[in-house]
């Protein structure tokens, strides 16, 4: 697991202003960082309750069940997947190969998406919310 460097950064979508909706922000993203984030977005839909609703959150896509579930955002070079602190921490020996800070984790849109892992980070967020 590696500690991503701390830089002022902003999400590639944010470049054309707010957006309202989810689908408004992945018009905007460059590929190939939209086809990424669509499979990050379809793995979440996937593992997530199906009550579960899309929402912007901090000017980015994420996930709402019962509170936010997850957020998803497309950078210059990366996607980052942001489960929470707790979930990363929980996760730290599976995360190995990525760029990681407290609270998220960094997918190179060059690589394969880590699919199962995102699935079981997803799944343990939901239980997370379910004990609270």
């Amino acid at each position: 697991m590696r500690k991503s460097k701390s830089t002022k950064r902003s999400s590639s979508a944010k470049k054309g202003g707010a957006t309202k909706t989810v689908d408004q922000y992945l018009a905007v993203v460059p590929q190939p960082a939209r086809t990424t984030l669509n499979k990050i977005r379809a793995t979440i839909r996937a593992a997530a309750p199906p009550e579960t609703i899309e929402i912007i959150s901090y000017g980015i896509p994420a996930f709402r069940y019962k509170g936010v579930l997850v957020w998803y955002a497309a950078f210059a070079k990366h996607c980052s997947f942001f489960p929470t602190a707790a979930i990363i921490e929980k996760f730290k020996s599976e995360l190995s190969g990525y760029i990681v800070s407290k609270g998220t984790i960094q997918f190179p849109t060059d690589k394969p998406l880590p699919v199962a892992l995102v699935k079981k980070m997803v799944r343990a967020r939901v239980a997370q919310i379910k004990n609270k």
